[in-house]
């Protein structure tokens, strides 16, 4: 198995992060044609999703979890910025980790889809992500 860790710079801003060029540059010179790569972020505020970039989808999904995970005081895990407690609560929505299939040296994503950390915690500016191959 192959693996490697990618620093991300997510600033102090929600945001979804493009990771699908890092994960093709990871997949290409790892040199397996077939298999799996499992995208995982090991910190317990953040998540994995595939997903359409581009076009407003990635605004349309921070506003959906804006609506769904408010910035407030209702949460008991209230340390850091107001409404922190939300971002422990984004994993069990947009889980930490996502697999994609390697087929023929490439991810096979579908023509619109992209991998993306999608992070709403402007506590922490940096985040890793555990990129790991498995070849078939």
């Amino acid at each position: 198995m192959e693996s490697t860790v990618l620093t991300v710079e997510t600033g102090v801003r929600e945001t979804v992060h493009d990771l699908t060029a890092e994960c093709r540059r990871f997949v290409r010179a790892a040199g397996a044609r077939d298999g799996l790569l499992h995208v995982f972020v090991p910190h317990a505020t953040a998540g994995v999703a595939v997903l359409e970039l581009g076009a407003g989808s990635d605004d349309d999904l921070l506003a959906a979890l804006r609506d769904l995970l408010p910035a407030d005081g209702r949460w008991r895990h209230a340390h850091g910025s107001p409404g922190h407690g939300r971002s422990h609560v984004l994993p069990a929505l947009i889980p930490p980790y996502a697999t994609v299939p390697v087929v023929d040296g490439d991810l096979a994503l579908g023509t619109w889809q992209s991998v993306a950390l999608v992070d709403l915690n402007v506590d922490n500016p940096v985040r890793n992500v555990r990129l790991s191959l498995l070849a078939g």
